[in-house]
């Protein structure tokens, strides 16, 4: 079995020397080449030579990130998962939420024993996965598609990953704590809480309008405050399209009521309220904005966008669980 191992040596949680067990354990099982990211994009361009050059198995070790990255790599071309090398991951960033959702351990080292026995034991599935593009007609056309393993946000949230990737690029360390505090500024400064600018717009339906906040979800759970999960859409599922929660208001209440939801929710029960807007199992639908707005996807800032059209692609990549 030829393999890529494709590691990030500034994941959050990675060090040398976990890298160095993880290629002396692959290594004794298959031909295996490492490489280390050099530059934002790096594991995206691996996972497509991977690609090319008919790997078997790509090994990505590091955060949501580098998984987002790679994952768009080998489905540059489009998903055909009999083709294509399979997925595996090491968890290495300060999340993980997409290997959390595979119920992998989040302890990188623990990880790689799972993921020997995995291998030993022929052991993996088929996942759904997102995928987001500019819409025709409007100015963000020529935005190229990108693929999502777990979850993209148009709106309060993204604006929120925003804040927190402006706080890491000044040096400071990826927590939730961080999360929390650009959280409640993104909250304060936010100047469309009571009457939203986005419109959902899905085939067969009446718009739904004036949203603030519209987080699209193709797994369950959404994230992770430390150990516990956060089900924004309990029914979301690899095995599915796309679902979707978004709110109309975010007024002090509102979020209140909301935000106690989220942290008290269950696989059986999720956020819910007049305000709040579920939608399960969406193939194909578009998120519009009066004005420009923070998208993100897997946890990426992305910028502003004013409208994005999502895909959800059942059965795109084959995974090592």
């Amino acid at each position: 079995m030829r393999a890529l191992l494709v590691a990030n040596p500034a994941a959050t949680t990675t060090s040398a020397r976990t890298r160095d067990v993880l290629t002396h354990a692959l290594a004794s099982e298959m031909k295996l080449e490492a490489v280390t990211t050099e530059y934002r994009g790096h594991a995206r361009d691996l996972g497509r030579k991977a690609a090319h050059e008919g790997v078997d198995l790509v090994v990505a070790l590091g955060g949501d990130g580098t998984v987002n990255e790679v994952v768009n790599g080998l489905l540059h071309e489009g998903p055909d998962p009999e083709r294509l090398p399979r997925l595996a991951v090491v968890p290495g960033g300060s999340t993980n939420v997409f290997a959390r959702a595979l119920g992998l351990p989040n302890d990188s080292v623990e990880a790689t024993g799972a993921l020997l026995d995995a291998l030993r034991e022929q052991r993996e599935r088929t996942v759904g996965l997102g995928l987001a593009a500019g819409t025709p007609g409007t100015e963000d056309e020529s935005v190229p598609a990108r693929w999502f393993t777990f979850c993209a946000g148009f709106g309060f949230d993204a604006g929120v990953v925003g804040r927190v990737e402006q706080q890491r690029e000044r040096g400071k360390r990826s927590t939730h704590a961080l999360y929390v505090r650009q959280l409640m500024r993104q909250f304060w400064e936010e100047p469309n809480r009571r009457r939203g600018t986005i419109t959902l717009e899905r085939p067969g339906a009446d718009p739904v309008t004036d949203l603030v906040l519209s987080i699209v979800c193709n797994t369950s759970p959404w994230t992770y405050l430390g150990n516990r999960p956060l089900y924004a859409s309990p029914e979301a599922s690899f095995d599915t399209a796309l679902d979707v929660l978004a709110l109309d208001r975010l007024s002090t209440p509102a979020v209140a009521r909301y935000a106690t939801q989220l942290l008290t929710s269950t696989p059986e029960r999720g956020p819910h309220g007049k305000h709040a807007v579920s939608l399960h199992d969406l193939t194909d639908f578009t998120l519009h904005s009066k004005v420009p707005l923070p998208f993100q996807m897997d946890g990426d800032h992305l910028g502003l966008r004013t409208s994005v059209r999502f895909t959800g692609v059942r059965r795109a990549l084959r995974v090592i669980v």
